[in-house]
């Protein structure tokens, strides 16, 4: 059986958070993390994923490029949904680009707020 490829925005090593939902979505087997940006540091994102093993032409700078980066490999590498896990009021922008680009989104806190609508 494959696995579901699934990238990850937010979530940094300082951030806690991050490592609980890293776990949890792989507890299973059937997950298995292939991306992310996991802070507006990129260097901080390119140390996580050195400490979690996760290839380094997978790490990306900013959400937008992540999207962008992972729309142009074939669809059996890339990314099958991205889990959101940063602040609240971050949701939303990245939630909107996420759908824009074509991936399904996973967002356990709010996507948006009666501030932020937005018809899609």
């Amino acid at each position: 059986m494959n696995k579901v490829r699934f990238g990850m925005v937010g979530g940094s090593a300082d951030a806690f958070i991050g490592n609980i939902h890293r776990i949890a979505a792989t507890m299973d087997g059937e997950l298995e993390l292939v991306c992310g940006a996991f802070s507006r540091d990129y260097e901080k994102s390119q140390l996580l994923a050195k400490q979690i093993g996760l290839a380094a032409d997978r790490v990306y700078p900013s959400f937008q490029a992540l999207f962008e980066g992972e729309r142009k490999l074939p669809a059996d590498q890339r990314m099958e949904f991205v889990s959101i896990v940063t602040p609240n009021a971050l949701h939303y922008p990245v939630a909107l680009a996420a759908i824009e680009y074509g991936f399904h989104v996973f967002c356990e806190k709010p996507a948006t707020s009666a501030f932020t609508w937005h018809s899609v």
